[in-house]
């Protein structure tokens, strides 16, 4: 349903916030620069030429720097950025809450913001009354609220307590009912801030669900959200917002790639206890030949993001004799193998592969930390990180594309990754390159005997065993 109709024009907008430090300081502002004025007006009339300086007494703040972007009709935009990057102050001009200070931000229909949810409703108030209540607030007529109300209140799936003042709800009813009013006003821009988490698993598959529905009826979509697995599913491009202003605009997964980019820490080079600097016993790892010439893809042109460290210069996908292949049955071994050119030194790269269905879902995902054999350590600017991952395709059938990424820890840090959890890795590793859209491949069903068979259903093939019983 994507048309080349602009709903939302995003021009240059800026917010500045005025900040003061002590509410004296505020009057001051209002009175002090209007006597000013004046003194300057007397100035002129008397012929003298050197005007009064009008004082300041706050400091500015601007959440928002000459942003600009565009989202056409039945176009899911996604807006990441850091705590306090001012994705917040966007959603809320654009909601029509807050105006900029300067630039413009025109947006075309009616407007459902999924903000603060539930913030039109009153505690006293019983649910039914509430989506009377907060339908009229989001310019739906009584005739209109009439008419969605039996959806309304199947999705909230609140039971008798809709009949309950909403003060007695639990905070998941509450904003289940919420959410359920928002999602029905059948709005032409949809703005979702991080509303995607509220509910049970059943109720967010439910939102997620709607949220399909709203996209294939040709209305826009901002959103929100600091997971992004959702938005590389459901976004067809991002805004990355930096410190107010536009960092990367384009394809969500390579915008999700610039935003780890965002959060990644600086890590300080610690090594490991009594090993001196200048110290050569690395780490070695299982020596691999590379693939044939044919095998190698053609990555040129293709957009990488890194911090500066590496790029990425050539990487193949063969079946499991070395051949060039991207056909593959369920269950068939793929070779990928891949090389980063270090372009300053790290201490301990990391390699990782993710593999993404056509539906934008990473159905795997694993990184050298996850495998048990060692890598070199201490690598300098001109070397060459290479890897060879061997896969088997337990998959279902459908098209695949992957990424490649590097990422480096301290020597330290991978020689006590044993007694590190998940969390402390997160932390602790640095993000140096990535290659969102490095290849592609297809599946189909495996063969048996020379005969085409299911293997299993739905995307991955869980190991276990089943055993079938009879009780009379």
């Amino acid at each position: 349903m994507l048309s080349d109709e602009i709903i939302i024009d995003i021009q240059n907008l800026s917010k500045c916030y005025e900040i003061y430090e002590k509410p004296s300081d505020r009057l001051k502002q209002i009175f002090v620069p209007q006597i000013s004025n004046r003194l300057n007006r007397l100035a002129v009339r008397f012929g003298l030429t050197q005007p009064v300086p009008s004082p300041q007494y706050f400091s500015e703040f601007w959440a928002l720097r000459d942003v600009s972007f565009q989202v056409r009709r039945g176009e899911t935009m996604g807006i990441i950025g850091r705590n306090g990057s001012g994705k917040s102050t966007l959603l809320q001009i654009l909601a029509g809450t807050l105006t900029g200070s300067s630039g413009r931000a025109v947006v075309r229909g009616r407007v459902a913001a999924l903000l603060e949810l539930g913030s039109g409703f009153n505690p006293d108030f019983t649910g039914k009354e509430n989506v009377y209540l907060n339908g009229q607030i989001l310019g739906l007529s009584q005739k209109e609220i009439e008419a969605r109300y039996s959806q309304i209140i199947d999705f909230a799936d609140i039971g008798e307590f809709i009949n309950y003042p909403v003060k007695t709800y639990s905070s998941g009813m509450y904003v289940r009912l919420a959410f359920a009013v928002q999602a029905h006003i059948d709005a032409s821009v949809v703005i979702i801030d991080e509303a995607l988490a509220v509910g049970d698993i059943f109720f967010r598959q439910k939102c997620y669900a709607r949220l399909e529905s709203i996209r294939k009826s040709g209305a826009a979509v901002l959103l929100v959200s600091h997971s992004m697995p959702d938005i590389e599913q459901l976004c067809d491009r991002a805004v990355v917002i930096d410190n107010g202003k536009v960092k990367f605009i384009g394809e969500s997964t390579v915008a999700s790639k610039h935003y780890y980019l965002l959060h990644q820490s600086q890590i300080v080079k610690t090594r490991a206890p009594g090993r001196s600097e200048g110290s050569d016993d690395s780490l070695q790892c299982t020596e691999f030949s590379r693939p044939i010439p044919a095998a190698f893809l053609e990555i040129a042109n293709k957009a990488q993001v890194s911090n500066g460290k590496a790029r990425c210069v050539s990487c193949s996908l063969t079946d499991e004799d070395g051949h060039p292949c991207n056909t593959f049955h369920q269950g068939d071994k793929a070779i990928f193998y891949f090389e980063f050119e270090l372009i300053e030194e790290v201490e301990v790269p990391i390699c990782g592969l993710v593999i993404t269905n056509e539906r934008g879902i990473i159905v795997s995902g694993k990184n050298a930390w996850q495998y048990p054999n060692e890598i070199p350590g201490d690598v300098r600017d001109g070397d060459f990180v290479t890897c060879r991952n061997e896969i088997y395709l337990n998959l279902g059938p459908g098209e695949y594309t992957f990424e490649l990424g590097l990422a480096s820890v301290s020597r330290f840090h991978w020689e006590n990754r044993s007694t590190l959890s998940h969390p402390e890795w997160e932390t602790l590793h640095s993000t140096v390159c990535v290659l969102p859209n490095a290849g592609f491949f297809s599946i189909s069903l495996a063969l048996k005997d020379g005969i085409a068979v299911l293997t299993h259903h739905g995307i991955a093939n869980l190991p276990g065993t089943m055993v079938t019983g009879l009780i009379r």
